[in-house]
């Protein structure tokens, strides 16, 4: 048998999607169960959509999730890892430049009668849809452009006519030997000459794909079922060609709960509705062109880019749901939770736990040492984000302190640089024992530590909290307030360790006890009753910012019962 050979072919022409991770994580996982070699293939043969910055956003995806490819373009990751290799005789792992090796395949298939240039205009081509449309029958090319002989069809298009190329495909059935969905049959009626090279000079996806995967040596093709209709196709280019089939595997869809496709269109409608339901008729930022603003209301079909819709959501204080591999990481979910949970997305390891439950939570290494073809259902897979969820708080809590530190500095550092600026990596270490119990993902921190990051005169003091707190009962906390202030001046030096033991001298000798004497003090700092350790969260914020919030606070306080005064 010869080497196991998988390939993940992404289009790089936006982020990459969730589904196209789970497709790049499965074939990687069957090359490493097999002892076999990953490749990956950038298959940016459409210019107009496709750009470097989304090729560079898919290499460092895939390397966050510790998805390593074998062959494939060289790209050091953020760690130092060095990714991709060539393989002898390959050639660029870049589609846009092979495009010699596509002509010459293209001329053989040609000159053999088994593809040909067609010459109709696009208006041409409509018309005879708009025809069969009229005729209620379905539009299929009618071959037209084989009346014109061989010679002369070479002729024309060696002259630099504008034309296509079509396959001819056989008149017989082409049969699909499917490992998840056993053989699939499709007749010659339903397939017609579909295009293998575009006017503009450059291979379609179906042509591309098959010379690729022969010359890069792809043994197995796991991909989502959508490409199912499109596998025939690719069996018929490859008989022509003289290729092996490769063995073919097509992998339940990804949807939502609600059973639609977990599209990137999700994003989009979740800010239209927002912008909707604030009655917006115009961007609430800067950067949004508002006549594209309003054609972007109106028209269901339109989708805003991903940049701009980042800052309308910004500007509208929601969450986008996450769709690309990217925004789980900017979610702050750890890359081998994001693992363990797409591996369960039509991938059934078939092991239980001690307690007779199916086996759920597993790493990289278990997955590569146990996948295979036989877990891998036929049904859509429902993206539970609950469940994600819990699985990430469970991965927190697992850590220790300074794993999560180390986690949550490098979250900060590329996603919140304000945290990142606000907190040394050591500050973080010192919050990570009161960050991490709280902590769903690394960004919720954010959250627990909120009231550090805004300013002394800004802080946001919580009604019931201070009527409970300062105002209600027969010893105010706003007197414990005051009578705090000295002390914490005198606390030297300003540690979680000093502050808690003075603050607890203090609620001894009172009497009042160290509830009654805390409180006010969180009152005072955080504007609410809830923050980390009273210690850590007046540390975090350092003596003299504790003294002036507490004596905003009072004065806040003290305001507000001038106003209720007779």
């Amino acid at each position: 048998m010869p080497q196991v050979v998988t390939r993940f072919a992404p289009s790089p022409t936006g982020r990459l999607h969730i589904g196209g991770a789970r497709t790049a994580l499965f074939n990687w996982a069957y090359a490493r169960r097999h002892g076999g070699k990953f490749v990956l293939r950038i298959e940016d043969t459409d210019q107009r959509r496709s750009s470097d910055a989304a090729t560079r956003g898919i290499l460092r995806s895939l390397a966050w999730m510790g998805i390593g490819w074998d062959y494939g373009p060289a790209y050091t990751a953020p760690d130092g890892r060095t990714l991709g290799g060539q393989q002898p005789s390959v050639g660029s792992y870049y589609q846009s430049e092979r495009l010699d090796e596509y002509d010459r395949r293209l001329r053989g298939l040609i000159e053999q009668g088994l593809a040909y240039p067609a010459f109709e205009s696009p208006e041409e081509l409509e018309a005879k849809r708009q025809a069969a449309i009229a005729a209620k029958t379905g539009y299929k090319y009618d071959r037209s452009a084989l009346d014109i002989p061989l010679e002369q069809r070479i002729a024309r298009m060696d002259a630099g006519e504008s034309h296509v190329v079509r396959f001819r495909m056989p008149d017989g059935p082409v049969t699909v030997h499917d490992r998840v969905l056993g053989d699939v049959t499709v007749q010659p009626e339903e397939l017609d000459d579909f295009i293998i090279r575009k006017r503009d000079g450059f291979p379609t996806y179906h042509f591309a794909v098959v010379v690729d995967d022969a010359a890069m040596g792809v043994t197995h093709v796991l991909r989502g079922q959508e490409h199912l209709i499109n596998t025939p196709r690719h069996v018929a280019l490859q008989r022509a060609l003289g290729f092996e089939t490769p063995v073919y595997a097509h992998m339940p869809l990804i949807f939502n709960p609600d059973g639609s496709k977990m599209s990137k269109r999700d994003k989009d409608k979740t800010a239209k509705a927002a912008v909707k339901a604030a009655g917006l008729d115009a961007p609430p930022v800067g950067s949004i062109d508002p006549a594209g603003f309003a054609e972007w209301l109106e028209d269901k079909t339109r989708q805003m880019d991903t940049d701009h819709l980042a800052e309308l959501a910004a500007a509208l204080k929601i969450d986008l749901p996450e769709i690309d591999a990217e925004d789980f990481q900017a979610a702050g979910y750890l890359a081998s939770t994001l693992v363990n949970f797409l591996a369960l997305l039509g991938w059934n390891p078939k092991t239980k736990n001690p307690d007779g439950t199916d086996l759920e939570r597993f790493d990289a290494d278990y997955l590569a040492a146990h996948f295979d073809f036989d877990g891998l259902g036929k049904t859509a897979s429902k993206f539970d984000r609950q469940k994600l969820l819990a699985f990430s708080g469970d991965d927190l809590t697992a850590m220790d302190d300074g794993a999560f530190a180390d986690a949550w500095r490098g979250w900060a550092e590329r996603f919140d640089p304000e945290l990142a600026e606000r907190f040394s990596a050591a500050d973080m270490r010192l919050l990570a024992p009161a960050v991490k119990p709280r902590c769903k993902t690394l960004r919720d921190g954010r959250s627990v530590i909120g009231f550090a990051l805004v300013g002394d005169d800004a802080v946001e003091f919580d009604g019931k909290a201070v009527h409970k707190v300062l105002i209600k009962g027969d010893r105010k906390g706003l007197e414990t307030l005051r009578e705090l202030k000295p002390i914490i001046a005198a606390i030297e030096p300003f540690t979680p360790e000093t502050v808690e033991v003075a603050v607890g001298v203090y609620a001894d000798s009172s009497g009042l006890g160290m509830g009654k004497v805390a409180q006010p003090l969180r009152v005072a700092v955080t504007g609410t009753s809830v923050s980390p350790p009273l210690g850590q969260t007046l540390a975090i914020l350092g003596r003299d910012r504790v003294l002036a919030r507490i004596d905003r606070c009072i004065a806040s306080v003290e305001a507000q019962a001038a106003e209720v005064s007779p």
